[in-house]
């Protein structure tokens, strides 16, 4: 079986056909259990949720704030392995008939094995992988196997990222640019702030020919912050709030309804656009 890149390409063409962002959400695999973590998913796409990253949970994450940190505490604790990784992008994927990528750092795919990796998210019906630390540099076996397994290799851009190394990152990477919105670790934020606009207009520039979506995550946390990135960004990517939703609910059943819940307040944000 090959992965989902088309799907994933399919899914943010018809976002911007309809003239809006598409609505990226973000939730680890694990948390509050595996079970637990695929009806969340469920729950975010039910709400309008166009694609879903699945969190790999780290035990030293570089990009994620002190909320998604605790979320991967517990997964952790869990026990979460790759193959519950595995199954959870599986069980969504077939529930859903929507995009789910993998969000994780190199060091569990190095030692997992690149070909192993890629060759069972492709069987899990994946759409692609964000590689948050990889340098692209050093990602061409990456590349290689994800391109025969048709998966996206999603790469971030930030801020600081001079206009060199967007366009090489824009020409290396398939499925969309991620945008982190600002220097810093994940999380809620009251502005999403101009740099942001700026990064997204420049990587655009670099990877004219590559013509990919560029998405901006960190920092988006409730409708009004995705009208404003949506009004210039080809996706709007959530996680902290989804996850805080979850960590705040008092049971469970209600961690779920909060996630639907934020997901419908989400997709009629990038509808709108500030």
């Amino acid at each position: 079986m090959s992965g989902n890149i088309q799907l994933l390409s399919e899914t943010l063409a018809a976002a911007k056909a309809e003239g809006r962002a598409a609505l990226i959400a973000y939730l680890p695999a694990g948390f509050p259990t595996v079970d637990g973590g695929i009806e969340a998913i469920k729950a975010a796409f039910d709400g309008g949720a166009d694609v879903v990253e699945v969190g790999l949970p780290h035990s030293d994450p570089v990009l994620d704030g002190p909320v998604i940190q605790t979320a991967d505490d517990i997964a952790l604790r869990g026990g979460v392995k790759i193959a519950d990784v595995m199954r959870t992008v599986k069980e969504t994927y077939e529930a859903t008939g929507k995009p789910v990528l993998v969000m994780t750092y190199w060091n569990p795919i190095d030692r997992y094995g690149v070909e192993r990796f890629t060759a069972e998210l492709a069987e899990a019906g994946g759409a692609g992988c964000i590689l948050p630390d990889l340098p692209v540099q050093e990602s061409a076996l990456w590349r290689e196997h994800a391109e025969k397994h048709a998966l996206a290799t999603v790469f971030v851009v930030a801020p600081s990222s001079k206009d060199a190394r967007l366009a090489e990152i824009t020409a290396a990477g398939s499925g969309f640019v991620y945008a982190a919105s600002l220097m810093g670790v994940t999380g809620t934020r009251e502005s999403v702030g101009a740099q942001a606009q700026d990064l997204v207009e420049r990587t655009r520039v670099a990877g004219a020919g590559a013509d990919l979506p560029v998405c901006v995550g960190l920092g988006v946390s409730n409708a009004t912050q995705a009208a404003e990135v949506a009004g210039f960004a080809d996706g709007v990517i959530v996680g902290s709030a989804f996850v805080k939703r979850m960590l705040d609910a008092p049971d469970d059943k209600a961690g779920v309804e909060g996630v639907r819940a934020l997901a419908g307040e989400l997709a009629k944000g990038v509808r709108r656009q500030a």
